[in-house]
Order: structure tokens, then C-alpha cells, then sequence
């Protein structure tokens, strides 16, 4: 039986970071389960690299679009790689291929009447490559990310989607289950029920080169949406290709802020085409890091390759399944990581198949006994050992974290059963009875790995090597597989405790860019002045001991770096809300300079600061704060906002204070 599943293609204007990582390792955790019962699966993923993000992105880095694609693509690839990732295809919006397809399937829906000529006139977000009225926006801005939209007026080609409406509503109605989970198909429904508005999908090439040709008009290039969707198709050599019998998709993974694109448009696209449409759509949410939203500024967006080095592959791809619900929001914290990896993989998993082999070599001389002298209370037992209707159906529903709680409940009730049996006073007391509850035990080990196969292959591999057994499917999973005499391997510490890595000072100090909007004397001090300063989200004042270094022009405009958690203080009778950072070497001071935008927060290599409390003027002088070169350190770690590097024009080396 065939299942086919993707993931969404994945922007190339950055490398990868927590939320590609969770949707990757959910599609391939679904992957490898229906590997596992038998299936014929193929498993999509790939990039997005066209569209007026990717040409700035480019634009900004000095290279050609394609050029820069072609630097980053390896980026996702080697990440997946580490991921253990068991994609079947990686596609690539700029494969000729696609483009070819792309053009062939714009032709024919303008041929059918389905997209004509007009003009746009609205609101559209560069970020998010996407279209909003003057109603959608959410306070002028975008209504998915918040950021700043661009006015548009000029001649484009539409797709009809409003003639697709009633469809669409009809297929929610008749198909519950194709968009998941429940809170998100409501919130399509209740949009698509207030009216739906032809779709612009094509861009003057005066405003947009960057993107697949348009066939019926040279003039303009493809709406980078209209080009990705496809890929879900073309993916599989659409039309006529070999690999076009794992059409439709049985489930397409991705993040609840593209949900429109893929339960309204590529519907309503693929009715327009008369493709068969696909069977399911699910939306996970999103990640916070520490409680915070990931952004740039903040300096906080969460490396998955960094997590892996730090705390293994196989823990971080558990806790990101297990922590909360797939579809709703998580938190991603190190501790919480730790605390799952050391109670569930290591107390629960990892105890049980250490002292189920431990045992084995201890009374059977390592190898399989008989089944022995089985007692009514193993039937039970051997009973629980019966997981897969339970698994399965939560699996269907993308419940990855129930399905774990009875995967790894296996491992704990066999834990209990051990505890209770005693094997280790039944080797003294009754030879039969330590046999029955060792086999017992170690089918109970074998079934396990079996089950987090999917999960953590890693780890489910060193099980089958401990109990020297092959892969085995789903099907398998059934007692009475070993034979009596079977020789199992030494037993090996599967799972290490881990302890969240311990804080660096800086991450407590929160440091960001500030312009200097006006500067007056102290009225009550000779050396001081006082500073007004913006940080974006608004003004405050500083008073700063630099009168005798710099004259209010020189200060005025200046972006420059400040303490913005300091604890606000009192000098000479005016409260000083911050402190600027400076520099100092044989009486010569020089503030730090910051080219990013007021609010931009202030990183270091490696560090992601996480201060939430004020901080005293105590605990900031314990920080080694540097200037090397003329650029500034903390530690031997670089500072900088917005990814420029923190300066000082006045000191090339010297203590900052």
C-alpha cells in the first residue's frame, strides 16, 4: 500500500533553525511508522528559492539568486543529514523540471479561463510573499508576521479563486479530517465562509525577475506560492512520470502560519487542474525559545545542529515529538529537554534494556532460557505487550506525544514487572520462574525497540544490537519471536543523564541599539550629561559621564550600544534609566557604535541572552567586556546586532565599562 507525504519547501534565505527542524523530524517520524507497517512510502521535501525575498536576500549578500540558492541548499541538506532525516526526494523550486511543469499547469488554467488579466491594487508582505487587503492587515502591518507591507498597483494575471468556494466548503464539510487539528479547519472555514477574492499570481518582471516565466505573457514572472504548491506534484513526475502512482498526498506537514496556502489555494488549484486533491493537511504549531518568540534582534533563534552537539540526536528528536501536542505551541528550554531525556529515555528505556541483558548474561550465560514456568499474572502482562492498536491510532492523528506515553508505558510496566518478580531471588529459589520472566522481559526489550524505530532509530538500533536481533516492521511485534539458546550482545549504557548547559554571565544582560535623540548638561554635574535615547520601541533617559570625551554633535544621531536591564538609578537627582558603554585606554574613551536599528538586541557568538530581570551595576561589572581591534568581545565571544559587528571608533583595544 503507497503513502505519500511531505513537508513544506523551506525558504533558502537563512539556514535552518527549530521550526524546520520539528516539522522535518514529525514527516519523518511518520515516514519511517508506515515503513513500519509495510507501506511503500515516499517521503517529499525540498526548497523554495524563487520569489522577491530570495532576490534582496541575494541582492544583499552580492551574489545572483541562483548562486546564493546554491550556497545555502547544502545548508538544509547536511542538516537533515544530522537530523536522520529518511527523505526519498529533495526538490528544488529551481529544477527544470518544475519550472517546465509550472508553466505547463499555467498554461492550461488560462486556457480553461481560470486565471485572467487585471490589475492589483493592495497591500503585499516581501517576508511572507503574500497579498493582503486594506481589512486583513492587523494595525497597517501583516497579518502573519507583523511586518511592514509594501503598496502595490500594477497590471498582473489572476487565478479564480473565489469560483471555488462552495467546493471548497463542500470538501471541508464532507472531509473533516483534511485539515488537522480541529481548532485550525475552523478557522478555514470561518475565513473561506466570509468570501473568498481572486488570487493574483503573477508579477511584472520590472518588479520581480526572480521567479519562473510566465507563458502566456513574457512580461511577468510566476507568484512565488503558485510556483511552491506545485512542487507537491511535480514532485512526483506530474504528469505522467512513474512516480505519479503515490498521488494524491496522504498528508502534508506544515506550519499553522502557511495553513491558507495549503487548505485554500492548493485545493482550489488542484479542483481548477481535475487532480485528485490530497487526503490530509496538518498544522503544528509554533516554538518559543526560553519563554520568548525566535527573532533575529533577539538574537535567540535556536540552532537544532548546536542542540544536537550539545545533547545527542536522539533526545532532541524525542523531546521535540513528546513535550506538547503536535498542533499546538511549545517551549523549547534545555531543561525541560534534559528532564525528558533523564526520566523517559534514560530512567524508563534505557534502565529497562540495561538490566533485561544484564540479567541475561548473569543467569542464561547470555543467551535466550525457555519460556518456563509462566504464572497466570504473565498473561497479563505478556498482554500489555499488545500496543499496536493503541499506537497506531494516535499516529493516524499525528498524536505523537500520546503515542510515545504508551510506547515508552511499555517500557515502565515492564520495569514494574521486573521489580515485582524479583529474578534476582527467583535464580536462588526457582531456575523455571527466572527463565519465564527473563523471556518474558526480553521480548518485552525487542517489541520496544521495535516501536521507537520511528522515534529514534539511533537508539532503537543499539537495542537490536544488544539483543543481536535484525530489524524487524510493525508485524513483529508479537510475543514469542526469540528462540530458546538465542545469544544477546553485552549490555551498554543506551541514554546518559544530561544536565542543561550551564549559563554564560551575558545571557542575563540584555544589550541593545540606542540612538541618541538629544543630549543637555546636568544641571547639578559638571562631567555628566543627560541623554535621551531611542530604543524602537520607545524613549528613556541615561545620564552618562562623558562630558569631558564628547560634544553634544558628536553624540547627537549616534547609534550606540546601551545596558537596557539595568536597574534604574539615581545620579545627582535625575533618574538614569540604562548605561552606555564605553571603551578606555590611556585616557582615551570611545562609546560603542551599533550599525542596526534602534532595539536591535546586542548577541554574542553562541550566547542567546535571556534577561527578563533587571540587572545590578555589580553583577554588569563582573562581565569581560573588551574592545580587540576595534571591534568588541565578551570573553573571546564577538558582539554584534542585526549580524554587524559592535565597534568602537575611538579604541582599538581596551577595557569597556
Amino acid at each position: 500500500m503507497k503513502y505519500y507525504l511531505t513537508t513544506p519547501l523551506y525558504y533558502v534565505n537563512d539556514k535552518p533553525h527549530i521550526g524546520h527542524a520539528y516539522t522535518q523530524v514529525a514527516t519523518d517520524v511518520m515516514a519511517r511508522w508506515k515503513r513500519l507497517e509495510g507501506n511503500d512510502v515516499f517521503f517529499l521535501t525540498g526548497t523554495d528559492e524563487h520569489g522577491q525575498k530570495i532576490e534582496r536576500t541575494a541582492q544583499a549578500a552580492g551574489k545572483e539568486p541562483k548562486a546564493f540558492c546554491d550556497s545555502i541548499v547544502p545548508k538544509f541538506k547536511d542538516a537533515w543529514k544530522k537530523l536522520d532525516i529518511s527523505y526519498d526526494h529533495f526538490i528544488r523550486t529551481t529544477d527544470p523540471e518544475h519550472e517546465e511543469r509550472v508553466q505547463s499547469v499555467m498554461q492550461t488554467l488560462f486556457e480553461k479561463g481560470d486565471i485572467y488579466k487585471g490589475t492589483y491594487e493592495g497591500w503585499y508582505c516581501t517576508p511572507c510573499e503574500t497579498y493582503w487587503t486594506d481589512l486583513q492587515l492587523e494595525d497597517g502591518k501583516c497579518a502573519s508576521c507583523g511586518r511592514d507591507v509594501e503598496k502595490l498597483s500594477e497590471e498582473t494575471y489572476y487565478f479564480r479563486l473565489s469560483a471555488y468556494q462552495d467546493r471548497l466548503l463542500k470538501l471541508y464539510e464532507e472531509n473533516p479530517g483534511f485539515i488537522a487539528p480541529d481548532t485550525r479547519r475552523n478557522e478555514v472555514i470561518s475565513r473561506v465562509s466570509e468570501g473568498l477574492r481572486d488570487l493574483s499570481v503573477s508579477r511584472l518582471k520590472s518588479s520581480l525577475s526572480w521567479g519562473v516565466p510566465f507563458p502566456v505573457d513574457d512580461r511577468h514572472t510566476t507568484y512565488v506560492w503558485f510556483d511552491a504548491l506545485l512542487n507537491y506534484i511535480t514532485g512526483v513526475q506530474w504528469p505522467g512520470g512513474e512516480r505519479f502512482k503515490y498521488w494524491p498526498a496522504d498528508l502534508h506537514i506544515i506550519g499553522k502560519d502557511i495553513l491558507w496556502f495549503h487548505a485554500v489555494i492548493w485545493p482550489a488549484m488542484l479542483m481548477a487542474l481535475g487532480v485528485e486533491l490530497p487526503k490530509r493537511v496538518f498544522a503544528h504549531g509554533f516554538w518559543t525559545v526560553e519563554g520568548e518568540k525566535m527573532s533575529k534582534s533577539k538574537g535567540n533563534f535556536l540552532d537544532p545542529l548546536e542542540a544536537i552537539d550539545n545533547y545527542g540526536l536522539d533526545a532532541f528528536r524525542y523531546f521535540l515529538l513528546r513535550e506538547v501536542p503536535f498542533g499546538q505551541d511549545g517551549d523549547y528550554s534545555e531543561s525541560a529537554l534534559a528532564q525528558r531525556n533523564n526520566t523517559e529515555l534514560a530512567d524508563a528505556v534505557g534502565n529497562l534494556v540495561m538490566r533485561v541483558v544484564t540479567l541475561l548474561n548473569k543467569y542464561t550465560e547470555g543467551k535466550i532460557p525457555p519460556r518456563g514456568k509462566q504464572e497466570p499474572g504473565d498473561g497479563n502482562f505478556i498482554q500489555s505487550l499488545s500496543i499496536y492498536e493503541q499506537a497506531s491510532a494516535k499516529m493516524e492523528k499525528q498524536e505523537f506525544d500520546k503515542a510515545l506515553d504508551i510506547i515508552v508505558g511499555l517500557a515502565r510496566n515492564t520495569n514494574k514487572y521486573i521489580q515485582d518478580t524479583k529474578p534476582w531471588v527467583l535464580a536462588k529459589e526457582d531456575t523455571d520462574r527466572l527463565n519465564a520472566v527473563l523471556y518474558n522481559s526480553a521480548e518485552a526489550v525487542r517489541i520496544l525497540a521495535i516501536y521507537l524505530d520511528a522515534f529514534i532509530p539511533d537508539s532503537a538500533a543499539g537495542i537490536r544490537k544488544q539483543l543481536n536481533v535484525k530489524p524487524q516492521l510493525l508485524k513483529g511485534a508479537k510475543y514469542g519471536f526469540f528462540e530458546e539458546g538465542h545469544e544477546v550482545g553485552q549490555a551498554k549504557v543506551l541514554f546518559k543523564k544530561l544536565e542543561a548547559k550551564p549559563r554564560h554571565a551575558f545571557e542575563r544582560v540584555d544589550l541593545r541599539a540606542a540612538r541618541i535623540v538629544s543630549v543637555e548638561d546636568h544641571p547639578e554635574a559638571d562631567k555628566l550629561y543627560v541623554l535621551r535615547v531611542d530604543l524602537g520601541s520607545g524613549q528613556r533617559t541615561i545620564v552618562a559621564g562623558i562630558k569631558p570625551y564628547y560634544e553634544p554633535a558628536e553624540l547627537e544621531g549616534k547609534t550606540v550600544a546601551i545596558v537596557a536591564n539595568l536597574e534604574p538609578a539615581k545620579l545627582r537627582g535625575i533618574l538614569s534609566e540604562g548605561m552606555l558603554l564605553a571603551a578606555e585606554k590611556d585616557g582615551v574613551v570611545g562609546l560603542l557604535s551599533v550599525g542596526a536599528e534602534p532595539g536591535t538586541q546586542v548577541i554574542a557568538e553562541g550566547i542567546r541572552p535571556r534577561a527578563a530581570k533587571k540587572i545590578s551595576f555589580k553583577n554588569f561589572g563582573k562581565l569581560n567586556i573588551s574592545v580587540k581591534g576595534g571591534k568588541a568581545f565578551v570573553d573571546s565571544l564577538a558582539l554584534s546586532a542585526g549580524d554587524k559587528p559592535v565597534t568602537c571608533e575611538r579604541v582599538k583595544d581596551g577595557k569597556v565599562e
